[in-house]
This record gives structure tokens, C-alpha cells and sequence, in this order.
């Protein structure tokens, strides 16, 4: 191992020491990639596949090797990561030489400089499931402890990431629901300004803001986020 390499216990421990709070899920991802890489051995370069629906992506990887001959597979729809990511299984390919399931993909991955190469399922969540990619730059670069070592710290990645995913999803929905309760404030604000000029109920405040939302083609809310900042100016003097 070189001097940045990182033992297991190492890579798992830093895992667990990712914040959510002072990160995002692609943040996670690019801390995964970059863990597997400096712990598995034989790791020449890493990547992430995520598949959401019908949709296929690399969502970290540490080198354009990587990237490469992840979309080369998505270009064609299937190969080892696809597979490892559709089953939660595990794909080897100890020999691009000789590898069967995969020729086409198996030849443009020895012209690439990957020899050899172990996809591992992450599952994440019922909507998105994905693979670590380990690529080796030599036949057989992964004996069976380094598969079993890729497959254990897959399982704390998988972990990690559906706790950033959850994060993320419930940062977002927070997010949606702060902007709607800001909309509504200004919303009847303006609405309050509209009755104390018009003597009109709140139904016919905010009937007069609907108009001039679709007389002017904008949102309820920039009309009343204009007349709300409109009433803030001082008057004019005399």
C-alpha cells in the first residue's frame, strides 16, 4: 500500500465520521469513491453507478477510466455494473481476456488499461438502487479476501448513503415547505394591504391579486412580494 493507502478499519471509520450537515449526497459519494479506492487493494481506479427508474449514471468516480467504461455500459445497457446494480450481487471479471458475459464491453476495457474488475450492489432505497465499480489494471488484481474486503465496505457505503439520501430528501422537503410558509406570509400580507386600500373582504383581496397575477402572466406570489414592497417605500413628499 502507499503512504495514503488506508487500512479498513480506516476507510469504515471514516465512513462513519461523514457529517450531513456539512456535506451533500454528492459530497458522500466522492468521499466513497475515494475511500474505496485508497483501501481496496488492487483499486487502480473507482466509481459509483446510481440507476433511478430507467435512468443509469455515474455519480462519483475517481478517474475518466472510470467514467469511461461505466457509460460505455450505460451506451449499451447492460454489463457488470448494470447487473451488480439491478441484483445487489456481486460481478467479477478476474480476466478481461477471457471474459464471456460482457465481450464487447470486456475489449474496449483492455484498450481502456482495466484488466480486471468487480462491480458490488448498493442498495440504497426502493426508488434508487447503484454499484461500486472497482477497476484493476492487471488480470486478477482481486483475490477473494480483497472481494470480500470490497463487498464489506460496499455494505457500510450503501449505509452511508441512504442516510445522505434521506438527508437530503428531508433538507429538500424542509427547504419546499420554508419557501411555501414565506410565499403564504407575503401572500396574506399583501392581502392585508388590499383590504385596508379596497374595504374588501380576504376572498376579494386575494381575487384582485389573482387577476393581476394572470393579467400580467407572474406568480401570485412576485405580485404580492411587488405590492408588499411597494407599501414599505415612504410616501413621496410633499
Amino acid at each position: 500500500m502507499s503512504e495514503l493507502s488506508l487500512d479498513t478499519t480506516e476507510a469504515f471509520a471514516e465512513l462513519g465520521r461523514i457529517k450531513l450537515g456539512d456535506t451533500n449526497l454528492a459530497g458522500v459519494l466522492d468521499r466513497i469513491a475515494e475511500l474505496a479506492k485508497r483501501s481496496i487493494p488492487g483499486a487502480e481506479e473507482v466509481s459509483v453507478t446510481l440507476i433511478r427508474g430507467d435512468d443509469a449514471y455515474t455519480a462519483a468516480f475517481t478517474g475518466q477510466l472510470a467514467l469511461r467504461l461505466d457509460e460505455s455500459q450505460y451506451q449499451k445497457g447492460h454489463g457488470p455494473c448494470l447487473d451488480a446494480a439491478q441484483s445487489g450481487a456481486t460481478m467479477s471479471v478476474p480476466d478481461m481476456s477471457s471474459e464471456t458475459r460482457w465481450p464487447d464491453w470486456a475489449a474496449r476495457a483492455r484498450t481502456e488499461g482495466a484488466l480486471s474488475s468487480m462491480s458490488i450492489g448498493l442498495p440504497i432505497q426502493e426508488a434508487v438502487v447503484g454499484a461500486l465499480n472497482v477497476y484493476g489494471a492487471k488480470p486478477d488484481a482481486f483475490d477473494d479476501d480483497d472481494v470480500l474486503q470490497a463487498q464489506t465496505f460496499a455494505g457500510y457505503a450503501a449505509v452511508a448513503l441512504a442516510n445522505a439520501h434521506l438527508y437530503d430528501t428531508t433538507a429538500t422537503l424542509a427547504q419546499q415547505m420554508q419557501a411555501a410558509m414565506e410565499s403564504r406570509a407575503v401572500i396574506e400580507q399583501a392581502k392585508g394591504i388590499i383590504m385596508g386600500e379596497r374595504r374588501c373582504t380576504a376572498d376579494e383581496a386575494f381575487a384582485i391579486l389573482a387577476k393581476v397575477s394572470q393579467d400580467s402572466n407572474r406568480k401570485v406570489r412576485e405580485v404580492a412580494t411587488a405590492l408588499v414592497d411597494r407599501a414599505k417605500q415612504p410616501p413621496p413628499k410633499p
